[in-house]
């Protein structure tokens, strides 16, 4: 059973993350919406270290969505960039940090990093 959201930012995400560029730096806020209730989720990325709070303050960037929506990037079932193109979530503020938020949530559950792939196939020949 995967992670919902609120776990996967809890005990996954905090630390480092070599996959994110070693320059970027920001914060962002995960605004998510549940009925009534939005809880939210403070991102500080500082040169691929993370940190994560219960913080409703300014970011740089804020993403916006129902909590299903959340859910379905923790467990690897939606892209970050197609959740956008569809509407899915609402982002407002630096835009260059979205590739960040995209890095930090898993891919789809048996994807390979494209490197894996290419040196698979090289001794192949």
């Amino acid at each position: 059973m995967s992670d919902s959201a609120a776990e996967y930012l809890a005990r996954r995400v905090p630390g480092h993350h070599p996959d994110l560029p070693e320059t970027t730096v920001g914060t962002l806020r995960l605004d998510m919406r549940d009925g009534a209730r939005t809880d939210h989720w403070y991102l500080t990325i500082d040169h691929q270290e993370v940190r994560v709070a219960r913080l409703a303050d300014d970011a740089d960037l804020v993403v916006r969505a129902d909590r299903e929506v959340f859910d379905r990037m923790a467990a690897g079932r939606l892209h970050a960039s197609a959740a956008l193109l569809r509407n899915d979530f609402t982002v407002q503020g630096d835009l260059r940090l979205l590739p960040s938020l995209r890095r930090l949530f898993p891919g789809p559950p048996g994807a390979r990093h494209p490197r894996e792939v290419g040196c698979a196939g090289v001794g192949t020949r």
